[in-house]
This record gives structure tokens, sequence and C-alpha cells, in this order.
């Protein structure tokens, strides 16, 4: 094999670079959390414990091994939109969830330490079909 270099390739190729990130909407992102969830509706997952009583940094921070969001971490597609780490704050961040949105998806206050994957996509899918209204009831009783 001869070693060229990316100029000496041009010369003689049409090289191009890889291709983009993929553009997904925040929808699209979620719609794809929750297919990846339903593909193993039995699937043992672990909840994220006591999140609405850690501080904001250790909330931010706050991870556990097998849970729904390192599902959507273990995907490559995901991964490839730009979903960095399995963390809640970074769940928060791509997804473009609430706090109290990802506290209903991964807190062990709703499941227990464990839950399963069903349960975990209606979860993530009520956040795209869920009731508004209830959504703005909850900040306005909350703050």
């Amino acid at each position: 094999m001869k070693h060229q270099t990316l100029e000496q390739l041009q010369a003689i190729a049409d090289v191009k670079p890889l291709a983009q990130s993929p553009v997904m909407t925040r929808r699209q992102r979620i719609e794809r959390w929750a297919e990846l969830l339903e593909r193993h509706p039995g699937r043992c997952l672990g909840a994220l414990a006591g999140t609405e009583r850690l501080r904001l940094d250790a909330r931010q921070a706050a991870r556990a091994d097998g849970s729904p969001i390192s599902v959507a971490l273990e995907d490559p597609l995901l991964k490839a939109a730009g979903l960095r780490n399995d963390t809640y704050g970074e769940a928060l961040r791509f997804f473009e969830l609430s706090d109290w949105q990802l506290h209903e998806i991964v807190c062990s206050c709703h499941v227990g330490a464990t839950m399963q994957g069903k349960w975990a996509a209606a979860r993530v899918r009520r956040t795209i079909n869920g009731s508004r209204f209830l959504a703005w009831l909850r900040t306005v009783l909350l703050h």
C-alpha cells in the first residue's frame, strides 16, 4: 500500500470529507429514544436515585449504569447527532427536556430502583404527546 497525502489523493481522486452529523429535530431525537427503549420492552433499566433532591451540580452529573439515558447513548445515530454522555444534565440538553420531564422518565421516586424498557418508552413518548396544560400547571404550582 502506497501512502499519500490528502493533497496527492485529491489530484487523482474525488475526495470528500466524512458526512456531517445528522441534523435531528427535538421530536426526532425523542422518538428515536423511545424506539430504542421499545426494542427491548422487558429490559431491566436502572433508575437515577432522588434527582429532585440533588443539588443542581450533582443532578447535572447524575447517572446510573443501564439507565434509559444509557440506552440512548448506546445508539450510534444519537451519538452522531451530538449526545455526549449518559448524565442527567446531558439528557436535559440533548433532548431539550425540562427538569420535571426528565425526572418523570428516570427518577427512582416513580419506579423504584429499576424499570422496564416499555415503561420508560411510554414516559419518553409522553414528553412529546403529553398535555401542555399539565406541564404549565406543574410549573405554576411549583414556582
